[in-house]
């Protein structure tokens, strides 16, 4: 029994970690109405800058390819770098409010998801330059004196930051409720226009939120430090539990998301004793599993994750539409030769950079069916894809089965897997499936891809080549990068394109932008709203794993690494950089991934190899507040913003929602929240915006 007291005690810690993160969020939430994943991002930045000021006295300022490092003292306090800290972590949230949220105020709610993640891969990508990727160790700050209660010896450090998190907490309500600044942050989240008129200032109200959230976030990560290695990834990451316990709380009570944070926190370090105790609990990874099953309960008890925002008329910036392709076929007959000439000239470090885009390019194409064609937008995209690879491995590695026996069954695996995710997420829609697939690729990657059952542990999972009737289509062997490798790669991505191009102007792919356009006026002419969500999940999820077979056979062998979290928002990221509205976009998108032919260039020509995943982000973050649509859109019509109940809406190429009649879908009833985020249209009145990751949050559950 002593036992499991004391993992619960222990288990405060994170608690309260998750607490002061999952506090930032409520504040964030409350003052301008973002859900701000990178929150966690801030709160790993700062504790780095706090170990360099420790250790040696530097000023580490968040940029590349300038002198980043200013030497402040050679005798460094815990004072000086717990101030500085904070201070830059303050900084860097009044920076990102500024310069990328507030302009994204009256964009649709998904484009600050998709910022949001642009701006986390910036920061790793930067930590990861500045910092490296190895673990760091801080000297604790709190007192770890043995503490004897209810039976059991535990440090004091776990309770002290457990009773301060909850003291922030009551600060936090108390000012809310009864100083004027409390009182305008309310006011600004029920009505910021009205506010406004009052003479109170909505975005300095926000920006000093935020500023104050990134204190907590960075305060949390100094002081659980010595309980938690220090690395770009993991701390990132805290933001998932802590999402989890703010949803539980509304992202409005403070007391009821410290409670769910403690819960937890104490819910997964009893985990500990009972794995041990009881055989069928000992899983690895089977702690990330509570914060998927928290946000379940919570969706299932409301029907949805975030609370609507009262809002007066909100104007969303008009975002264009899923124009068809052009001659689908005479681009497929276009690209396939150039494609091949290609692969025949190139050589070296750039034919491989060139097959790994052609792999990756699949991937990227699963965005354009789910998010470009139904606005649902993923996070775990990644996480389809690990499940067909590391099947994929252990079919023609382990089981023999053959090709192309193998990559089908792996690809249909992965289809499921979407499926099921499409089933269990049908009522959500928007930011809130963003987070529930969030939430749920933390899950897979700790406690499926952290499996070594699975994965094959440190050694990883050998996926053999692939061979057909004796000829080796595999990468490695004689004259690696082998081109036969590229021609398979290139017959994929060109049946996958082509597929996907096709269902844009087939029956299907016209249900779903009307479900896009408008759920319930979708629903009013007869489409099944929910089947068709499932549907583009499925297909999504297909195309996916299919990437995921011809990234497992141009690594050869796969690690816990290749599918994470981390992958899967990397690939939303150039995704988004490209275009999710079309299969151009994909392919522009393909080019940037990991290794791909962008990397190869910059690091050839350019020598900044290293900088790809920072300027990645960066462009993430520019093209979702000046170019929503990508870089491959194509539009020379100018569009201004019109607020909803204005012209109704067509499938996005002046045609009718459906294929075989002259209906068009409605805007949807006048809510606030659906004035919040109902659909955008161009100047021509008639054509909507039909926007990438545009959902409207009125439609039907």
């Amino acid at each position: 029994m002593t036992t499991y007291v004391a993992a619960m005690l222990l288990g405060l810690g994170p608690g309260a970690v998750y607490a002061a993160l999952g506090l930032g969020l409520v504040l964030t939430y409350r003052a301008s109405g973002v859900i701000n994943i990178a929150h966690g991002a801030f709160a790993m930045y700062a504790t780095y800058q706090y170990a360099e000021l420790r250790e040696v006295g530097d000023l580490v300022l968040p940029v590349v390819g300038l002198p980043p490092r200013i030497h402040l003292t050679d005798t460094p306090t815990f004072g000086l770098a717990l101030s500085v800290s904070l201070a830059m972590a303050a900084l860097l949230a009044l920076a990102s409010y500024l310069l990328v949220f507030r302009p994204l105020r009256r964009a649709q709610p998904m484009m600050t998801v998709v910022a949001a993640v642009g701006l986390t891969i910036a920061l790793q990508a930067v930590a990861v330059v500045q910092f490296g990727a190895d673990n760091r160790f801080l000297d604790p700050v709190l007192p770890q004196s043995p503490l004897h209660l209810l039976g059991v010896t535990v440090p004091s450090d776990r309770l002290l930051l457990a009773g301060l998190v909850v003291v922030a907490a009551a600060g936090l309500w108390a000012t809310s409720r009864w100083t004027m600044f409390g009182l305008a942050t309310r006011a600004v989240a029920d009505d910021e226009e009205t506010t406004a008129l009052l003479g109170r200032r909505p975005g300095w109200i926000a920006a000093a939120n935020w500023m104050l959230a990134a204190v907590l976030a960075a305060l949390a990560g100094i002081l659980v430090a010595p309980i938690s290695a220090l690395n770009p990834t993991s701390y990132s990451l805290f933001v998932v539990p802590a999402l989890a316990a703010a949803l539980l709380g509304g992202l409005s009570s403070f007391g009821l998301t410290v409670a769910g944070a403690l819960g937890l926190g104490v819910a997964q370090g009893l985990l500990l004793p009972l794995q041990q105790d009881v055989g069928w609990l000992n899983q690895p990874g089977l702690r990330a599993l509570l914060p998927m099953i928290l946000v379940l309960a919570v969706a299932g008890r409301r029907g949805t994750l975030i609370p609507g925002r009262v809002a007066a008329a909100v104007v969303s910036v008009p975002l264009p539409a899923v124009e068809p392709a052009r001659r689908p076929l005479g681009g497929l007959l276009l690209g396939v030769p150039v494609g091949i000439v290609a692969l025949f000239l190139l050589t070296g470090s750039w034919r491989l950079g060139l097959e790994r885009s052609l792999a990756g390019a699949v991937v990227c194409l699963s965005f354009v069916v789910l998010t470009g064609y139904v606005g649902q937008l993923s996070l775990a995209q990644m996480s389809l894809a690990g499940v067909a690879g590391f099947l994929l491995a252990r079919l023609e590695g382990e089981l023999g089965v053959p090709f192309p026996i193998a990559p089908l069954i792996a690809t249909f695996a992965a289809a499921v897997a979407g499926l099921f995710i499409g089933v269990v997420s049908r009522r959500l829609r928007g930011v809130d499936l963003a987070l529930i697939t969030l939430v749920a690729g933390v899950a897979i990657q700790e406690a499926v891809f952290g499996n070594p059952l699975v994965t094959g542990g440190l050694a990883g999972s050998s996926v053999p080549n692939p061979k057909i009737f004796g000829l080796d289509l595999g990468l490695s062997g004689a004259g690696f990068p082998r081109v036969q490798f590229g021609l398979l790669a290139l017959a994929v991505l060109a049946a996958s394109g082509y597929g996907v191009a096709r269902l844009r102007t087939a029956d299907l792919g016209r249900r779903m932008l009307a479900v896009r356009a408008n759920e319930r006026s979708a629903a009013a002419v007869g489409i099944d709203v929910r089947r068709t969500k499932v549907l583009a999940f499925t297909l999504s999820a297909a195309l996916a794993g299919l990437g995921g077979c011809l990234i497992g056979y141009g690594q050869g062998r796969l690690s816990f690494d290749s599918f994470g979290v981390t992958a899967s928002l990397f690939f939303l990221a150039i995704a988004a950089v490209g275009g999710v509205t079309s299969v151009g976009g994909a392919l522009v998108g393909g080019l940037l991934v990991p290794g791909g032919l962008a990397f190869t260039a910059l690091d050839r020509v350019a020598g900044l190899g290293e900088y790809q995943q920072v300027l990645c982000g960066l462009a993430v973050v520019v093209l979702a507040v000046l170019r929503p649509a990508g870089l491959v859109y194509r539009s020379g019509r100018a569009a201004r913003p019109v607020a909803p109940g204005g012209d109704r809406p067509s499938d996005g190429d002046g045609g009718d929602v459906l294929s075989g009649g002259k209906v068009r879908a409605g805007p949807g009833p006048q809510t606030p929240e659906a004035v919040d985020a109902g659909p955008a249209r161009s100047a021509e009145g008639n054509r909507p915006s039909l926007a990438p990751y545009q959902v409207n949050p009125g439609g039907v559950a």
